[in-house]
């Protein structure tokens, strides 16, 4: 243990690859949440994390600085595209950002605009556009499933990134009150059995008149 300010503080676990260590967390999460996935959808996923664990891969250059931009605006991009690849390329940025935002900024969401149940709309449609347009092509054929698994568990994926990021958190008042509200907007099985382990049990008529 080393001493911090008088503090005990725990040593970090040196990690001898980022690939494997995301790889075995995924594998941890979906077992928690029942999740089975085919391996290229899960070796997508964990190159996306390895790649996006870099700022400057996860974040654009502009001239004011690492930003990300609005997934209104990627989508506008990908319908005006020039080219079959530029089209591609942006759905498949518009599917990543969604994901990683969702599963690992969902928190952050709680004073933004729109909160995490846009990132699940959107991620999840650009993957469906991304893996119909890829059928039409001999190259895309190979990576057209990964894509279509990606946008039938869409939520799926996100609750496994939660539960990768939140295996340790304790949960608050706070963080109990945020659960339910992504419960009653995306309909999480995760955040429901995390409801049901605090002692709170959702009721679907909650969900509905939420809905409405």
């Amino acid at each position: 243990m080393s001493e911090v300010k008088g503090q005990s503080q725990p040593e970090l676990e040196p990690v001898t690859s980022l690939q494997a260590f995301f790889h075995e967390s995924m594998d941890s999460a979906m077992s928690a949440n029942k999740v089975v996935l085919d391996d290229q959808t899960t070796h997508y996923v964990v190159n996306l994390l390895t790649l996006f664990s870099r700022s400057e891969s996860f974040f654009e250059s502009t001239p004011d600085g690492p930003a990300l931009r609005p997934l209104a605006s990627m989508l506008a991009d990908s319908v005006d595209a020039q080219s079959e690849t530029e089209r591609n390329t942006t759905l498949q940025r518009m599917g990543d950002v969604s994901l990683f935002m969702a599963g690992f900024f969902a928190d952050g969401m709680q004073r933004a605009s729109v909160d995490v149940d846009y990132y699940v709309y959107m991620g999840g449609g650009a993957y469906h556009s991304l893996a119909i347009h890829l059928h039409d092509t001999f190259r895309g054929r190979a990576f057209c499933e990964v894509f279509v698994e990606l946008a039938e568990k869409f939520q799926d994926m996100v609750n496994i990134l939660n539960e990768m990021r939140e295996s340790a958190r304790s949960m608050t008042d706070e963080n109990l009150l945020r659960t339910y509200e992504l419960w009653t907007k995306t309909g999480s099985q995760r955040a429901a059995r995390i409801l049901r382990k605090s002692g709170v049990y959702p009721l679907p008529s909650a969900r509905l008149s939420y809905e409405h």
